[in-house]
Order: C-alpha cells, then sequence, then structure tokens
C-alpha cells in the first residue's frame, strides 16, 4: 500500500524518470508514462500482488504493457518497487545490452512478462495468461487450497484498440467469460498522427459490453482513488473487465500535454525544466528521494505474499503430494518422466504400421498417442478443427464455465497465435494450434513473437501446398514456408510421412526455448521405408534418405516431394545414373548440425537439385547457382492436385530432366 509521501507526488516520480531517461537517450515515448502515471499508482501500490525478490513467483499477479511503446513507464515501476533494475539500468534507456530496451522484453528486464511493442499483441498474450489462469486453477486448485489464484492486468491505449487482433482476442476473452482479466484503458484520444476522432470513433464502451465484458467507463485517470475503486470493482464483476480511464497524454507538460508532440519524442530541456516546476518537482534528472523510494517498495509485502503462498501449498503438498509435484513439473516446464518412451513407441508402431496417409492425419496420430502422456497439452484451431485435425479422442472442448484442454479459437488466426504465446509465458501448457497454411501470413507476426521471445508453442499448418486442390490460389500456399524458414529461431518442419510427423511433433514438444511451426499435407503420402540409423537422424532435420554407390548427383525434398524425388532417383537409376536423395524435414534444424555431419548429407562436389512444391530462391542455398530448383514461382490454380501436380511441372520427368542438366 503506498503511504506518505501522496500518491501525487509517486505519479511525478513516474513522470519525472520517463521524461528524463527518453531526453537523455533522445528517443522514445514520454507521453504514455506521464499520462497513465496515477492509474499506475492505483494498481500498483493498492492491488498488484508480487515480488520483486522472486519476478518468477508462479501466483503472482500478471502486468502486461499492451501500450509497449510506454516502456519507461514499466521501468519505472520496476526500479521504484524494488525489481533488480538500477538507476543506472533506467540512464541507458535504449542502449545497446542495457535491461532497459526500447520496448519490454521478456527475459531481458525482470519482471517483464511478455515483450510488447506491435500493438494489439500485449492484450492477446494477457487473454492467454487470463486463460492460462483460469485452466490451471480447474486442474490443480482443491477445496481451502487455492493455489492458482491471480489476476492478469493489463494497460492499453488507442493504438491497441485499433488493431483488428484486440477484436478477435477480446471477444473471446468475454465468451469464455475469464472475469480475472483487467484491462485498463488510457483514452486521451491522442496517437501520433494527432487526435484520433479523425480516425477512430468508435464506442468502445458498448464494443466491449457487446462481447461479454463489465465495462466501468468515464474514470478519471489522474484520480488515484477512483481509479482504485474502479479496479476493485473490477475483481468483483465476475466478468473480464474493461475501466475506460480518461486522461491527458503527457500529463504535467505545460505546453505539450494533451497533444501529440509529447507522444514519441524527447520534450526538450525548456520543456522538462517547465515540467519540474509544474509539477513541483525539484529534484535533479533522475534523483529519487529516499521517503519516495520508501513509499514504492513492494518487497516487504511481496515477501509476505510469496511467504504466505509458500506455507498454502506446503499444506497442499502435504495432502496432494502427486498433484503437488505436477503443478510444479509442469510450471518449470519439464517434460514428464516417459515422454522420450512415449515418442520412441509411438515411431515403432508407426513403422509396423506403414501407413499411406495424409500428414495431416499422421499428426493427429501423433497427438492422440502423446496426448495421454501429456496433461500440459492445451490444443485448438481456428475454425477448422475437422480440416486440420488438432483434435483427440478424450479432448474436453473449453467453453465458459467449462474448462478443458481443447480450443475452440474461432476465425481468429492471429488472436490464437498470439493467445498461445500468453499461455506459453505464463507456465504450465505446451500450447498449439492450428490453421491451414496459407493463413499463415494472418498469424505471422504473432509467429515472430513467439521466436524473439524464445517461448514454447507450436504452430500447426495443414493443407500445405498446391497439393490442397480445388479452393484455388488463394488457399495454395506458395511462398509461406520459405518465408517462414527466415524468421530466426523458429524451427518449420515439413514431414514426407507417418514417422517424420512423429520424430517432428516430438522435437518441437521437447524444444523448450523457442517456437516450431509442423507443416501438414492434404493429400495422401506414402509411408517411406527406413533403417533405424536413418529414423534416428530425421531429428536432425535433414538426412540421407536413400544412398547410391557412386552417386553423381543428390536430390533434396521435403514432404509431399519426396516420393517425386523417389520416384526420379529409380528413373535414373534405370538409365545407369546413381542418385542419392536427401529428406530435409527442417532446413532450421540441418542448419544447426555441426559441419561434418552436414558435409556427410550433402557433400561438396555433387550437383545437387531441390524439389519442394513451393517458390525457389529459398532453395539455392544448398543447391548453389549451378544448382536446380524444382519448384513454382507463381500462384495455384483451381483443379484438383493431381492435375496441378502436372501441370506446375511436379512430374518425375521434370526432376529426371533438372537432374540430368547438373551432370557434369
Amino acid at each position: 500500500m503506498i503511504s506518505s509521501p501522496d500518491t501525487r507526488t509517486m505519479a511525478n516520480a513516474i513522470r519525472a524518470l520517463a521524461m528524463d531517461a527518453v531526453q537523455k537517450a533522445n528517443s522514445g515515448h514520454p507521453g504514455m508514462p506521464m499520462g497513465m502515471a496515477e492509474i499506475a499508482v492505483a494498481l500498483w501500490g493498492k492491488h498488484l500482488r508480487h515480488n520483486p525478490a522472486d519476478p518468477r513467483w508462479s501466483d503472482r499477479d500478471r502486468f502486461v504493457v499492451s501500450n509497449g511503446h510506454g516502456s519507461m513507464l514499466l521501468y519505472a515501476l520496476l526500479h521504484l518497487s524494488g525489481y533488480d533494475l538500477s538507476m543506472d539500468e533506467l540512464k541507458n534507456f535504449r542502449q545497446l545490452h542495457s535491461k532497459t530496451p526500447g520496448h519490454p522484453e521478456v527475459d531481458i528486464t525482470p519482471g517483464v512478462e511478455t515483450t510488447t511493442g506491435p500493438l494489439g499483441q500485449g492484450i492477446a498474450n494477457a487473454v492467454g495468461l487470463a486463460l492460462s489462469e483460469w485452466l490451471l486453477a480447474s486442474q490443480f486448485n482443491k477445496p481451502g487450497f487455492d493455489i492458482v489464484d491471480h489476476h492478469t492486468y493489463v494497460f492499453l491505449g488507442d493504438g491497441c484498440l485499433m488493431e483488428g487482433i484486440s477484436h478477435e482476442v477480446c471477444s473471446l476473452a468475454g465468451t469464455l467469460g475469464l472475469s480475472k482479466l483487467i484491462v485498463l484503458y488510457d483514452d486521451n484520444g491522442i496517437s501520433i498522427d494527432g487526435k484520433v476522432d479523425g480516425w477512430f470513433k468508435d464506442d468502445t464502451p458498448r464494443r466491449f459490453e457487446s462481447y461479454g465484458w463489465h465495462v466501468i467507463p468515464n474514470v478519471d485517470g489522474h484520480d488515484v482513488a477512483a481509479v482504485d475503486a474502479a479496479i476493485a470493482a473490477a475483481k468483483q464483476a465476475g466478468k473480464p473487465t474493461l475501466v475506460c480511464c480518461k486522461t491527458v497524454i503527457g500529463k504535467g507538460a505545460p505546453t505539450m500535454q494533451g497533444t501529440d508532440k509529447v507522444h514519441g519524442a524527447a520534450l526538450g530541456d525548456t520543456e522538462i525544466a517547465a515540467t519540474r516546476a509544474a509539477i513541483d518537482w525539484p529534484h535533479a534528472p533522475f534523483e529519487i528521494p529516499a521517503d519516495v523510494y520508501a513509499a514504492w517498495d513492494a518487497k516487504a509485502r511481496g515477501a509476505e505474499l510469496q511467504t504466505a503462498w509458500d506455507a498454502k501449498f506446503a499444506a497442499y503438498r502435504a495432502q496432494f503430494p502427486a498433484e503437488a509435484a505436477e503443478f510444479e513439473r509442469r510450471m518449470k516446464g519439464d517434460l514428464p518422466a516417459g515422454f522420450d518412451q512415449a515418442v520412441a513407441a509411438f515411431v515403432a508402431a508407426c513403422i509396423e504400421k506403414k501407413e499411406t496417409i495424409a500428414t495431416r492425419k499422421a499428426s493427429q496420430n501423433a497427438i492422440q498417442a502423446l496426448a495421454p502422456v501429456l496433461p500440459e497439452f492445451l490444443g485448438g484451431s481456428a475454425d477448422l478443427t475437422g480440416s486440420n485435425l488438432t483434435n483427440w479422442k478424450e479432448c474436453v472442448a473449453v467453453r465458459s464455465g467449462q474448462p478443458g484442454n481443447h480450443i475452440n479459437y474461432g476465425v481468429r488466426e492471429f488472436g490464437m497465435s498470439a493467445i498461445m504465446n500468453g499461455i506459453a509465458l505464463h507456465g504450465g501448457f505446451i500450447p498449439f494450434g492450428a490453421t491451414f497454411l496459407t493463413f499463415s501470413d494472418y498469424s505471422r507476426n504473432a509467429l515472430r513473437m513467439a521466436a524473439l521471445m524464445k517461448q514454447r508453442s507450436l504452430f500447426v499448418f495443414t493443407h500445405d501446398s498446391i497439393g490442397l486442390g480445388e479452393d484455388g490460389p488463394t488457399h495454395q500456399s506458395v511462398e509461406h514456408i520459405s518465408s517462414m524458414r527466415l524468421i530466426p529461431n523458429l524451427d518449420n518442419w515439413r514431414p514426407c510421412d507417418t514417422i517424420e510427423s512423429a520424430v517432428a511433433w516430438g522435437e518441437a514438444i521437447k524444444r523448450r526455448h523457442g517456437p516450431s511451426t509442423l507443416i501438414f499435407s492434404r493429400q495422401n503420402l506414402p509411408y517411406v521405408e527406413r533403417d533405424a540409423a536413418q529414423v534416428a537422424d530425421i531429428a536432425r532435420g535433414g538426412y540421407v534418405l536413400r544412398d547410391a554407390a557412386n552417386a553423381r548427383a543428390l536430390i533434396i525434398a521435403t514432404g509431399s516431394e519426396i516420393e517425386l524425388a523417389l520416384k526420379a532417383a529409380d528413373a535414373l537409376a534405370a538409365e545407369g545414373i546413381a542418385i542419392r536423395v536427401v529428406s530435409m524435414p527442417s532446413t532450421d534444424v540441418f542448419d544447426r548440425q555441426q559441419a561434418a555431419y552436414k558435409a556427410a548429407v550433402l557433400p561438396k562436389g555433387l550437383p545437387r537439385v531441390a524439389v519442394e512444391a513451393g517458390v525457389t530462391d529459398f532453395w539455392f542455398k544448398y543447391v548453389g547457382l549451378e544448382g536446380q530448383v524444382v519448384g513454382i514461382d507463381t500462384f495455384g490454380e483451381s483443379a484438383p492436385a493431381g492435375a496441378l501436380f502436372r501441370h506446375f511441372g511436379f512430374t518425375t520427368e521434370k526432376v529426371v530432366a533438372a537432374v540430368k542438366s547438373v551432370l557434369h
């Protein structure tokens, strides 16, 4: 609880730190921190349950600054309340290797829950955080032992609400009734281009009421008591709540407050001096009086809260030892004992069955096999469950008031992907969600954020090429796989049959510090025979699927084109031309292998041809300028899949000709 000095002084400490840090960096956004200072005092001083000494305490409240350009507000709060974020770090705002980057970054700054900046994705992550809290509570809480019981608070502004993703995720949050999600809206009417009423006239309160939210309108965002009362009411609402706070951007800056001039640029020495006088802040830059620090200090209260929770959890462990151990395992992100054995057993079963099926069906079989040993599995689809095949026999649909482990995200691809990132950030679940590969474009920035944040989000994309067939070029993926391979730290898997699909799922789940895409076919693909060593090498991302003595060239292929590569190799062998065939289900994983292994798979001097039903440019990194790529550099057509493959030259004859063209 905030004590003396008064709340006005506490808010002005935030204003001073924000304007001083932005001024020193000559870069940043002082307007939001200065305008939301009193809102921050109300939340952090009177409601937020957190412990600066342990930013990863599992039952802390989550706080998300969705309007992440106002990062100095968060950094000021973390510093003042006692986190390991020194004044020197605030002085180094936006500088190389500081803990105060331009936008908040998870795992860089202690106390930052998610990386925000691309507007709208912070609130989307927060929906995932709140969803995780509810689902975990339903699984682990016992009468008298609410070991999962925290809120998710969000700051956002007009920009987040203009982004379409905010509609996607807030609509779903209202439908699911996520009552511990509380959003504080910085309604200042200003964005970079000026007054938003020229391009944003939404009736935001009614919009959120239509979603099923509780809305508290017209709160004076500069009245700490009013914001405090609104938050208290929100906690009792039984619905997600939007608190609409009327504010003045850059509050305190005499000539700039209320204008776009204070949004995204330093105030300048003259305005800062005038602001200091206007808010009665006589202290030097980056100087905080001891009594202000004392008033903000949350360490003692945080230790008290966590100690009480620790005692509750100890009693829970005594009464429910198995559940306690399972909760701790899942929050650490450890996989259950026996997971590797489960994957191995499933791979063995696939070898025994030798099924020719679509890899989307092979994916569903993998989910069905692994879900029983992975209670943290939380699946879903963006309105395409029957096509993506991400459900399994025992899954339970999540509905309002009905927790489960499979989410119908609706037609919300971007929202789904960003919510998944929030679920991964919260801990306790491994989220996966699906759509058609062509709609990965809708999800793309969330994929990038998952990779940037190193989160274990699993993105399932089916209907992976022109093999989609009659739906035509709007739905036929051409450039998508190659474009996703360009995202750093994103592993992309495109398996060719049941075995590679099983291994891809296992490797994606085991990968703790990064997301993966799993890309599957609509059409049936034949089972491919392998020996044990080849099966083991699938996990390396690329391996020799078929070798030949004195090979004169090699063909690299993925997914549905493996069948074509093998047929071409057979045809060439009949002509006395020996060919090596390399399957490369994940170029990203292959690229991380040791140089000796890569050289063994792709020997220097051996002419190369790559075959993939997508754009060709990417593959020249493997075949060289002297190599050939059989691909497609136009959009598709509407026709049955077989006709399309023939029309676009995915034939044995075309691959044979390509190989012959590179022979020395």
